[in-house]
């Protein structure tokens, strides 16, 4: 019998564009259930020092509504290794531009210790929440 395949995924989830999409739908394709934590405003505050455009019940409630995600829960700390602990995932699926990082170098082998993997997709070019918010202000 097989196992079954419980992936995660994080993000803010702003301003919804094709690059949060295509990181649902890949992670969607690697496993049997999906996970999606959305940061709450306060995380967002404390670490990017930003308030989200849309608040938190929102954004998820956007999230939720999206095909190929079987399950919303609110991403309060960054702490990977409590997240898998406690959501007991088999994938965490991230953007390439963390791969390599210190951050993603270090929670590797603890992640393979436990008998999860971290699997990169490729980052969307020419799309992030962060352009369209400079967009919007230049036409503001």
């Amino acid at each position: 019998m097989d196992k079954k395949i419980i992936g995660y995924t994080a993000g803010v989830f702003d301003l919804f564009h094709i690059g949060h999409l295509n990181i649902l739908k890949r992670a969607k394709e690697n496993c049997d259930f999906l996970i999606v934590a959305v940061s709450t405003d306060e995380l967002v505050q404390q670490y990017k020092n930003k308030t989200p455009v849309i608040c938190y019940e929102e954004r998820a409630e956007i999230v939720k509504a999206i095909k190929y995600v079987d399950m919303v829960v609110p991403q309060e700390n960054r702490d990977k290794l409590s997240a898998l602990e406690k959501y007991k995932f088999n994938k965490m699926f991230v953007g390439d531009d963390w791969k390599g990082t210190e951050l993603f170098l270090s929670l590797e082998p603890k992640f393979k210790e436990r008998g999860a993997e971290i699997v990169y997709f490729p980052y969307t070019a020419g799309t992030s929440s962060t352009f369209l918010k400079e967009t919007l202000e230049k036409i503001k």
